[in-house]
């Protein structure tokens, strides 16, 4: 059993999270930013790739399954790190914790990465999970939530009302090179409830060919941190774990699906290990925790 998942895990991190996430990441960012920006995202991708795949060799070659291989939206990095260190303290066993887009996740566990508990950020990536049988169904939960905000450089100052027809669009087009930084709207959950929500107000349409599409929430995040993009829109939670931005608007709660975090053990989960750290996430401690970083209840 565990020879066949080093087998599938040395598959899923070869064939996906180096050569996919990386060619995907690049062209996004060449996309959204100047040349010199590019160079920089290129390395930062490479940079990343190898960490993950460090990851992916370190379970391989450790002689042994890493306890709790989470894999968990990128959105959740903070909160997660934090309960993980509590978790760890308590009990001796740090959980391994792999963040990104949930869609790459998603696929990641497809191809054999050694997931035990996967959280996605929306419903859609849970339910792609749980439809190719990747999933337990049994142990699927909602989780969290969380809110859809628009954020700008911490040293700007004026908000946008996020309502029908806002003004938006006008506002990028009053800054050079004005760039949307957003989770990639294709795939990328935060993308997808930005672009429903701008969809809802009207403004789609204005604003769709200024869009710096991300690999990830966290990335769009740095764009605006880094002055890269006046404005991007992400989670609530992701804004308050930047100092560089600021919340310039919060979209509609009815401008787009209810941002929900569904949780579930995988089908190749180890469930000793698992189940655990699994039961620790739905506590009403880790539930503190996760409201003080900004995460509502479901």
């Amino acid at each position: 059993m565990l020879e066949t998942r080093f087998v599938k895990a040395a598959a899923a991190f070869s064939l996906t999270v180096c050569p996919k996430s990386l060619a995907s990441g690049v062209t996004e960012a060449t996309k959204a930013t100047e040349p010199t920006e590019a160079i920089r995202a290129t390395g930062k991708l490479l940079r990343r790739a190898l960490s993950v795949t460090a990851i992916g060799a370190a379970v391989l070659f450790s002689g042994h399954v890493a306890a709790q291989q989470v894999f968990a939206a990128a959105s959740m990095k903070d909160a997660l790190d934090d309960l993980s260190a509590s978790y760890a303290k308590e009990t001796g066993k740090k959980p391994v914790l792999v963040y990104g887009a949930s869609s790459t996740l998603a696929r990641q566990i497809e191809k054999g990465a050694p997931a035990d508990v996967f959280i996605s950020a929306d419903q859609d990536w849970m339910d792609y999970a749980q439809k190719h049988d990747l999933i337990d169904p049994n142990t699927r939960r909602n989780l969290l939530g969380n809110e859809l905000v628009l954020i700008a450089p911490a040293t700007t100052t004026g908000d946008v009302d996020l309502k029908t027809g806002a003004d938006l669009a006008a506002k990028l087009d009053h800054v050079p090179n004005g760039k949307l930084a957003m989770g990639d709207p294709a795939h990328v959950p935060a993308g997808l409830y930005g672009k429903a929500a701008l969809e809802k107000l009207g403004v789609w349409s204005k604003v769709q060919g200024k869009v710096a599409a991300a690999d990830n929430v966290r990335n769009a995040l740095l764009l605006v941190a880094r002055g890269e993009a006046p404005y991007g829109i992400v989670y609530k939670t992701d804004a308050n774990a930047e100092k560089r931005v600021r919340i310039a608007g919060t979209f509609p709660a009815d401008s787009h699906a209810p941002i929900v975090y569904p949780v579930a053990l995988t089908k190749q989960a180890n469930r000793a290990d698992a189940d655990p750290f699994y039961k620790f996430l739905q506590t009403p401690t880790a539930q503190a925790t996760f409201q003080r970083f900004g995460f509502s209840r479901p």
